[in-house]
């Protein structure tokens, strides 16, 4: 685990990925280098995935606790919050001050949005630090950037209680394409969110309309910042932002789509799901991309322990397997019959062929029955 230590600052190093492309698009004329972080995000990091290869190392038992209060991670943490906005406000002025085409500014707003997504993962790892105010005030900067500040309080409240279960609106089921997902899994995130936070609120005595809403806080810094970039860089702001603000949401959305595919906790006598275990989400040791997303992959470790943070979290045996990282997997996931023909047999490998154990959308529920179903293991 000590040969991690110092990789885990291209975290902090990958928000400068537009920056540096900006750099020499400027340099050469070619605004197509625009689409770089793009082209880094969906190609280049799935093949650096493939050549790297796998990490399953565990942190020994000795070395957990050491590692768990080294607060150098943290510190990478508080440092990529800043780089986040640095290249956010960076990639603003190279759109609104250079003479480009507007495929040019789709790539910049774009690539844009492709760090607002990776800044929603650490947005996530310091969301779950509940009892440290600074890192819970990072996790609202980080994710005020893409204007989802109310994240960490859905993720944490909502998807967490509810994962792997038909209810939750962050948990896709299989044969649900990720555009037919992306249209219960925003806005049922946000109601979900906003119900929690008026309910705490509640009994507290406050309304939830306060600056106490912790949706409120994050959604303030959002709408001012975004309001002064526009006042200084200009109009060309308004779809840059809302281009970048989107499409990093949209990388959220893979992240949910991927991480619990058809995944399903059973029901004890009593109705009541059981507990969330190991096996309820699709892992990942890709060490690549690993690395880039503070261990976001071994996802089956975070939902068992949602607390324990990134630098030990471990792999699992007898967990669903991914076959790549995160960065091909979103990539497939757009293409639902590529997504469906790798995804669906791992799917029904997984729950040895009884349709009854996966989490199926409910307008494909029969035709998957007809199809997959093994009525002897179900026996």
């Amino acid at each position: 685990m000590k040969s991690k230590r110092y990789w885990y600052w291209i975290s902090v190093i990958l928000p400068a990925a537009p920056l540096i492309s900006s750099y020499f698009a400027i340099e050469t004329g070619y605004g197509i280098l625009l689409w770089f972080t793009v082209a880094l995000m969906y190609a280049i990091l799935p093949f650096i995935d493939r050549i790297v290869g796998l990490d399953s190392s565990n942190p020994s038992d000795e070395l957990v606790d050491k590692l768990k209060d080294d607060r150098y991670y943290v510190y990478i943490m508080y440092l990529a919050t800043a780089m986040h906005w640095v290249s956010l406000v960076g990639m603003a002025y190279v759109v609104s001050h250079f003479e480009w085409s507007w495929i040019s500014i789709l790539g910049g707003a774009l690539s844009a949005g492709i760090v607002n997504g990776v800044a929603l993962v650490a947005g996530h790892e310091m969301g779950h630090k509940v009892n440290d105010k600074a890192q819970v005030t990072c996790a609202k900067l980080i994710l005020a950037c893409s204007g989802y500040g109310h994240f960490f309080i859905e993720h944490n409240k909502g998807h967490h209680r509810h994962v792997a279960t038909p209810e939750d609106p962050a948990s896709s089921k299989m044969g649900e394409t990720i555009y037919k997902f992306v249209k219960r899994e925003i806005p049922g995130a946000f109601k979900r969110a906003w119900e929690l936070e008026a309910e705490r609120l509640h009994r507290m005595g406050k309304s939830e309309w306060s600056l106490s809403n912790e949706i409120i806080q994050p959604a303030l810094v959002t709408v001012t910042a975004y309001t002064l970039m526009t006042a200084y860089f200009g109009p060309i702001m308004i779809p840059f932002l809302a281009i970048a603000a989107a499409f990093g949401w949209w990388q959220l959305t893979c992240a949910n789509y991927v991480e619990h595919y058809g995944l399903l906790r059973q029901k004890d006598d009593k109705g009541r799901y059981e507990r969330c275990q190991p096996h309820h989400s699709w892992n990942s040791n890709h060490k690549a991309s690993n690395l880039i997303l503070l261990h976001l992959q071994r996802h089956s470790d975070h939902h068992a322990h949602p607390t324990r943070p990134y630098q030990v979290l471990r792999d699992f045996e007898d967990v669903p397997v991914l076959p790549s990282g995160y960065p091909w997997m979103f990539f497939i996931s757009m293409i639902p019959p590529v997504w469906f023909s790798v995804m669906n047999p791992k799917v029904i490998e997984w729950a040895e062929g009884d349709m009854n154990k996966v989490n199926l959308d409910a307008d494909v529920r029969d035709e998957m029955f007809k199809r997959y179903h093994n009525p002897k293991v179900a026996a």
